[in-house]
């Protein structure tokens, strides 16, 4: 199967009728530090419904390393999260030649395949470490898209200052780690960790800091998201590598059909 035919088939088997949900109320809320409470507030998360998943398309570019040039991408995206899973399938030209992604992240197993010209597998990576790195990833979109989730059980909170706070978020035996800043409005404008793994060429990965500035926030069905946002390596004696920059052009929560 093509990976887009794996991405539709996979997102399918996961969406299901959406169960009744009381909306978020302050009082859940309170046990989360001052600061993430007041980004559930400023997000619009209070009294609408918890999400259960969402679907986002992006457009943007990506370069391979600090010295290539950018290439146009187009994504689309499920995130489910009663059963943390994620869904990411990416198309992009190289040299004019076509190729597309995916990036698969259930249970608490990763992987990610690339192919030229949907026939010529170029990446296939997967194992312990591309397992703990998207875990990484699953978190970060967690809080850069549904705030709600972040009364789980499954986070650990630790107040840093007024602007500042440390998560630890568990999801079936892998526990990473993440500090998340925010301004004085209430907004998210960055997530840093040091449990994701740089990697070229799929095989050979290194523990650097990766971090996601977002900014521009807008409202959708009564929420405010970020609208751009960027994917960064922090790579030592380096500097600063951002590697990817995305643009978001729908989104939608709680989804029972799907839709491309």
């Amino acid at each position: 199967m093509s990976y887009k035919n794996i991405y539709k088939s996979e997102v399918r088997k996961r969406l299901k009728p959406i169960s009744d949900s009381q909306g978020l109320t302050l009082k859940e809320i309170e046990p989360l530090p001052a600061p993430v409470q007041k980004y559930l507030i400023y997000a619009g998360a209070i009294g609408k419904p918890m999400i259960q998943n969402v679907r986002v398309v992006w457009s943007g570019a990506m370069k391979r390393n600090k010295n290539s040039g950018w290439m146009p991408i187009t994504s689309h995206q499920y995130n489910f999260f009663d059963e943390p899973s994620r869904f990411f399938y990416i198309r992009a030209k190289m040299f004019g030649i076509p190729f597309d992604g995916l990036h698969v992240y259930a249970g608490n197993t990763a992987t990610m395949q690339i192919k030229i010209a949907s026939m010529f597998q170029v990446v296939d990576a997967r194992g312990d470490k591309m397992n703990h790195g998207e875990t990484v990833t699953v978190f970060n979109d967690m809080c850069c898209f549904a705030p709600s989730t972040l009364i789980s059980e499954n986070i650990e909170w630790e107040t840093i200052d007024s602007l500042t706070v440390k998560a630890k978020f568990t999801n079936d035996k892998i526990t990473v780690s993440a500090v998340l800043k925010f301004n004085l409005k209430g907004e998210l404008i960055d997530f840093i960790s040091d449990d994701r793994f740089y990697c070229e060429d799929g095989k050979t990965y290194l523990s650097v800091k990766w971090s996601t500035p977002i900014k521009n926030f807008i409202e959708k069905d009564g929420r405010k998201v970020s609208s751009y946002g960027e994917a960064v390596w922090h790579i030592p004696y380096e500097g600063e590598f951002c590697y990817a920059k995305f643009d978001l052009k729908e989104i939608e929560y709680n989804c029972t059909e799907f839709k491309y």
